[in-house]
């Protein structure tokens, strides 16, 4: 009895002496894990890819690479540039957030040939890091409208004035920020003036010309770099770049983007509205013209990013309810699919886009199942025959009740007395068959030899 709990004793005590190991082991690993992670990430930069417009979906792409190199503690954030320009208000927003970056960001024209045009030119003077590869070039900073101008209008050429007079003052003030040539920045817009690689370092436009990224990498090792919480002295000497191509959904959002295909999205949303007003109920150029509208604003930033993503996620749901409620044959419901994955996709960030597509393909899914339901039932109710009026009358059964004389005679269908018209020999309470049906009389045939039991 004394050996048994002796043993027991010593076998709890084994017990507890391999869950504190497991415990330290566990929060070794954890402790080891959170170092790893935490240690590299200084001397890591992140390398983002702009060879495109600057539009709402490329500074959507440059804003969340951004907020990335934020949250991994990079060392430097490169942005490789290649633009022929793009919107004046998508590039406001980017140099806006280029300047209150908590990370270091280089603006790399790169490769040879590419160039930093009209508003490639604004963003790489916004930049704390301006560099450039031989063989490329920036400039034609001056601000044009979408169609063109009136040089005879009094009103146009004043318009003008002011838009070339507030990029001015943009342009100088980012090159005041950073310490650059503002007279050539002025003059790059006013005149559209443009500098090469070489010539732009030798006239204080950019600060480095680098052959490629190692080559940048060295020469700004070491660098002194001036951002809204103080200077930072980058340490780029050993890192590790971290490339991150733009995926497919800023594509998408780039293809939805381009001004042909905005201009395109509204006429579409415009037109399928009036058709909708002009024919109430066909609910297709509704749906297809709110869908597009929505698309279309945001294409030409009257929507931001968020704002178009919230509406088309709640029309989306509006247009799935209504389907419950109107006669819409599927077409709302299947806008609305349409409309909340499209939405969907405009929200879905790519921090949490693991989280999100299951949700998204989750809940389109159960709309596409209810939607696929809803319409098979109403396929079944179409082959259903009629329970009242004239198409329910005919094939109904009846019962003479008398003989037919001169091929007529009474019927009593449905409880009620009719007058009827039949072929052949018809006597009281032959079961009879109804053919056809004119004004408030029908025409009967025999089914069967049988007769009713029941006479009236």
């Amino acid at each position: 009895m004394i050996d048994s709990t002796s043993h027991s004793r010593r076998f709890l005590t084994r017990r507890q002496r391999c869950a504190c190991w497991l415990v330290c082991l566990l929060l070794g690993g954890i402790l080891a894990m959170t170092a790893l992670a935490q240690s590299p990430a200084a001397n890591r930069a992140l390398v983002l890819t702009l060879d495109d417009s600057i539009n709402p979906a490329t500074r959507d792409y440059v804003e969340r690479g951004i907020r990335r190199a934020e949250s991994m503690d990079a060392e430097l954030l490169v942005v490789e540039l290649d633009t022929p320009g793009g919107q004046v208000e998508s590039m406001r927003r980017l140099a806006q957030t280029i300047l209150a970056a908590r990370v270091p960001i280089a603006t790399y024209v790169t490769p040879s040939g590419a160039r930093a045009a009209s508003a490639g030119t604004y963003l790489l003077y916004a930049s704390p890091i301006a560099a450039m590869t031989p063989g490329t070039h920036l400039g034609s900073a001056t601000p044009v409208t979408l169609g063109g101008e009136t040089p005879e209008d009094a009103n146009s050429q004043a318009m003008r004035q002011k838009m070339i007079e507030d990029a001015v003052a943009t342009i100088r003030g980012y090159a005041e920020r950073h310490g650059r040539n503002a007279d050539w920045a002025e003059q790059a817009v006013r005149e559209a003036a443009n500098l090469g690689a070489k010539e732009a370092l030798e006239r204080n436009v950019i600060d480095v010309v680098a052959v490629d990224l190692d080559d940048l990498m060295a020469q700004l090792d070491g660098r002194q770099v001036e951002l809204e919480d103080g200077m930072r002295t980058l340490s780029t000497a050993q890192i590790e770049l971290v490339r991150e191509a733009p995926d497919w959904r800023t594509s998408l959002l780039s293809l939805i983007a381009n001004p042909t295909v905005a201009y395109g999205l509204l006429l579409i949303g415009f037109y399928g509205l009036v058709f909708e007003l002009a024919s109430p109920g066909t609910l297709v150029p509704g749906v297809i013209g709110g869908i597009s509208l929505m698309l279309g604003l945001f294409a030409f930033q009257v929507l931001s990013i968020d704002l178009a993503g919230l509406g088309l996620v709640l029309l989306g749901l509006a247009m799935i309810v209504g389907e419950a409620f109107l006669p819409s044959f599927g077409a709302l419901g299947a806008g609305g699919i349409a409309a909340f994955v499209i939405g969907s996709i405009l929200l879905m960030d790519e921090a949490n886009s693991a989280v999100a597509w299951p949700l998204i393909g989750g809940t389109a899914l159960v709309a596409a199942g209810f939607l696929l339901w809803g319409v098979m039932r109403l396929m079944g109710v179409r082959r259903r025959m009629p329970l009242t009026g004239r198409e329910e009358l005919i094939g109904a059964e009846a019962v003479a009740l008398g003989d037919f004389t001169a091929g007529r005679g009474k019927v009593l269908l449905h409880g009620e007395r009719w007058q009827a018209r039949g072929k052949g020999p018809i006597r009281k309470g032959d079961r009879l068959r109804v053919m056809a049906l004119d004004g408030l009389t029908v025409s009967v045939e025999p089914t069967s030899v049988e007769r009713s039991p029941t006479s009236i």
